[in-house]
């Protein structure tokens, strides 16, 4: 076996270009938003049910209309079955007066 020569890569030279898409960040520096109302969240009170109490009473004192005890009603179906069986403690979600 007389001189092995070995292999000679001094003068190899490469280049890696990724395949990968350039994507470009979103920009958000031109957007905006607006508030329109606030009145739902603004607007609703809370009232805590007291002895002797009764959904048209807390309308007529807080909504200045006892025929406005449905709305009490509604806005707090989710801890009200009967309109007629509210309890002292309870706290109540008034809707904004109308008008």
């Amino acid at each position: 076996m007389g001189t092995d020569k070995k292999a000679d890569f001094s003068d190899v030279s490469s280049t890696v270009s990724s395949t990968e898409q350039v994507v470009q960040k979103a920009d958000f520096s031109d957007v905006s938003a607006t508030v329109t109302s606030t009145e739902q969240i603004v607007g609703e009170q809370q009232y805590t049910v007291q002895k002797d109490d009764n959904l048209s009473k807390i309308a007529k004192h807080l909504l200045g209309d006892a025929n406005a005890w449905k709305k009490i009603f509604d806005a707090n179906r989710d801890v009200l079955d009967n309109p007629d069986k509210i309890k002292p403690g309870q706290v109540l979600k008034i809707p904004p007066r109308q008008g």
